[in-house]
């Protein structure tokens, strides 16, 4: 018996230095009603897409399939590709549950984790196979343990692109109010000249961010109006820290003066920018700065407060609109994202439909979400349906470009060629 033993064990050993066989990577083809690929601003009838393992291999009608492949029939359904969250927060839910105060000052981080994990998960059934997360509000590093999680197959959520702490201006952010002896905890990471700010990125950056994160601009006391926070040369020297070592920047600014040193430090992305001017857009335009304008959160806030949709419009949202309006005007290039955690992860969608209601064409809001968050955020394996990119895919009943408001019920998704129980 203990030779048995012993011939055993010897023969499991051997198994495990070689590595264990592979499984069979799988082909699949998959049969919607028809395609839109993220590009073109039309749908495709009769398309097929053919996934082997993570990757598309092949797209377009009455496709050659491979023996012993398996088939998807998606009768009646859209296929897109997987959505793009281009302004999201995960460790925040939404502010008529919880003050935003409350949840950085209260709530553990041991509990904001776990809810960012049914978070997550909701985004992902929602059909945002990616997000870019702008930012945890206090809860630290824990977005890179997230990201981690996901994608060790722990917890199910989309891919994420972090931004960890992010940085504001020291004595620019919140919670304010308080005791100045008493050190309050704060929604983002302090800094305070050049030094001290490239300190900072590259810490962040050391710790998992994957974008670099900044506050251009902020109210410094309570019920004063946002000023520039950053001056020009932290900024400048903040991307330029960020760039250096590969990583992307996005700053939230709605004012002409922040957004005009954001625009001169080379920011790739302008978060809310409400307070943008026709100069201002004309700049962001001639170099491709994406403004992701998050209509989503002024809505939201505005409802929180007693709105119920009807007019007047309260101030907050028409500048929103109009604002979104003069970037379009001069050519900006629009990035999909809500500011989600302002309101209920899994609602993200709800900016894609904001958009259309501000003016946007369907197919432009369905592009911004897919491709265009992807040329953004300078994500060259997804984003669009053709050979060689990741096999994140969604499908949607009817046809979006008709209906866009099909995105918010997504029948089937599927991450990395794999589709998601739901």
């Amino acid at each position: 018996m203990m030779r048995r033993i012993a011939k055993t064990w010897l023969i499991g050993m051997a198994v495990l230095a070689m590595g264990a066989a592979p499984a069979p990577t799988r082909t699949i083809l998959l049969r919607p009603a028809a395609v839109f690929d993220g590009v073109d601003p039309v749908v495709h009838t009769g398309w097929q897409v053919l996934v082997t393992g993570e990757r598309i291999v092949a797209v377009g009608p009455a496709l050659a399939v491979p023996a012993g492949a398996e088939t998807i029939d998606l009768p009646g359904e859209t296929l897109m590709p997987g959505m793009i969250e281009g302004h999201g927060h995960l460790f925040l839910h939404p502010y008529n549950e919880t003050s935003w105060d409350e949840q950085v000052l209260h709530e553990p981080l041991a509990l904001r984790t776990a809810r960012a994990t049914v978070s997550a998960r909701a985004t992902l059934l929602a059909g945002f196979t990616t997000e870019r997360d702008l930012g945890t509000e206090g809860a630290g590093y824990a977005d890179v343990g997230l990201k981690q999680a996901i994608a060790q197959g722990i917890v199910p959520g989309p891919r994420m692109l972090v931004a960890t702490r992010a940085i504001v201006a020291k004595g620019a952010y919140g919670p304010k109010g308080y005791e100045p002896g008493v050190d309050v905890p704060q929604g983002a990471e302090e800094a305070s000249g050049v030094d001290d700010v490239v300190r900072v990125v590259r810490s962040q950056i050391a710790a998992g961010a994957d974008v670099v994160k900044l506050y251009g601009d902020y109210r410094w006391g309570p019920g004063e109006p946002s000023r520039a926070t950053f001056s020009q040369a932290e900024m400048t020297a903040a991307v330029a820290a960020a760039h250096d070592a590969g990583r992307t920047v996005a700053v939230h600014t709605s004012t002409p003066e922040g957004m005009r040193r954001a625009i001169a430090a080379g920011a790739d992305t302008i978060e809310h920018g409400y307070g943008g001017t026709a100069e201002i857009f004309r700049a962001m335009a001639v170099r491709k700065i994406a403004l992701c304008p998050t209509l989503a959160a002024s809505d939201a806030v505005s409802r929180y407060r007693g709105w119920t949709g009807a007019d007047p419009v309260p101030q907050a949202v028409a500048e929103n609109r109009t604002a979104l309006a003069l970037a379009r005007s001069v050519g900006v290039p629009i990035c999909m994202g809500g500011d989600v955690g302002v309101f209920a992860h899994g609602e993200n969608a709800r900016e894609m439909v904001l958009l259309a209601e501000a003016g946007m064409p369907i197919a432009d809001v369905l592009i911004a979400a897919t491709s265009g968050n992807a040329r953004a955020f300078h994500l060259t394996d997804r984003g669009s349906i053709k050979p060689g990119l990741l096999a994140d895919l969604i499908a949607v009943r009817g046809d979006p470009l008709h209906a866009l408001d099909a995105v918010r019920r997504v029948d089937w998704v599927m991450k990395g060629g794999v589709v998601v129980p739901r």
